[in-house]
C-alpha cells in the first residue's frame, strides 16, 4: 500500500498541536506554521506530513514557502 499524505482538518491540527485557533493562524501569517490548502470552495486543510514535521520542531519550523 501507498503512503498517502493525508489532508487532515483543522479540528485535527488544534487537537494534535495544543495550539489555540488564534495562536495558529498568527503562525502561518509569521511562516513558522505549514499553511492550509484550499480543498473546496468553504473548506481548507494541512497536510499530514507538514504538521508532523512542525510537531518535530516547533521553533525551528519554517515554512519554505514563505523563507
Amino acid at each position: 500500500m501507498q503512503n498517502l499524505d493525508r489532508i487532515i482538518r483543522l479540528r485535527t491540527v488544534l487537537s494534535r498541536t495544543g495550539l489555540s485557533r488564534s495562536t495558529l493562524y498568527r503562525k502561518i501569517a509569521d511562516g513558522t506554521f505549514p499553511r492550509q490548502l484550499s480543498i473546496s470552495t468553504h473548506g481548507a486543510g494541512w497536510r499530514e506530513s507538514a504538521v508532523n514535521r512542525w510537531i518535530a520542531d516547533p521553533a525551528g519550523y519554517r515554512d519554505e514557502g514563505n523563507a
